[in-house]
């Protein structure tokens, strides 16, 4: 019983390392913002980056390296072609811009965040995201 109730103990302990060790390396480090600051500071980079084309926004945040931002990919590359003209969909991978997950607040990756054609935040969301859920987002911002 006692044997058991260790393994149990080990388990949990390995499974809470593995999540703080996912969180320390999607996150990053030097960053100290707030919440508030840090989708201030996202809402002025998208306005920036949006300055030619006044269109809605999906930016996708994740490494190439996580099961589920692996799954994200194609369905993102095809949600590119799709919606050209109409929306941008932008893809973020971590590994090469670590300082885009300070700048954007993320604490959980993949995170997909949308903005209106104006550069504001109007949905965010934590974790895989289908297709169908993407493109109801966009409708609901009257993207079709």
């Amino acid at each position: 019983m006692k044997r058991r109730q260790n393994k149990l103990i080990i388990k949990t302990l390995l499974v809470m390392g593995m999540v703080f060790f996912l969180i320390n390396t999607s996150c990053d480090q030097g960053s100290e913002k707030s919440d508030s600051e840090a989708q201030t500071s996202a809402s002025k980079g998208n306005l920036e980056s949006q300055s030619t084309e006044k269109l809605p926004m999906l930016v996708d945040l994740g490494k190439g390296t996580c099961i589920p931002c692996k799954k994200m990919k194609p369905i993102l590359e095809e949600l590119q072609a799709e919606y050209q003209g109409k929306a941008i969909v932008r893809v973020i991978d971590l590994r090469d811009e670590p300082k885009e997950a300070g700048r954007y607040g993320i604490r959980l990756i993949p995170t997909q965040i949308f903005f209106d054609a104006e550069g504001k935040e109007v949905f965010r969301h934590e974790g895989f995201m289908d297709k169908q859920s993407i493109k109801a987002k966009f409708a609901e911002m009257g993207v079709y």
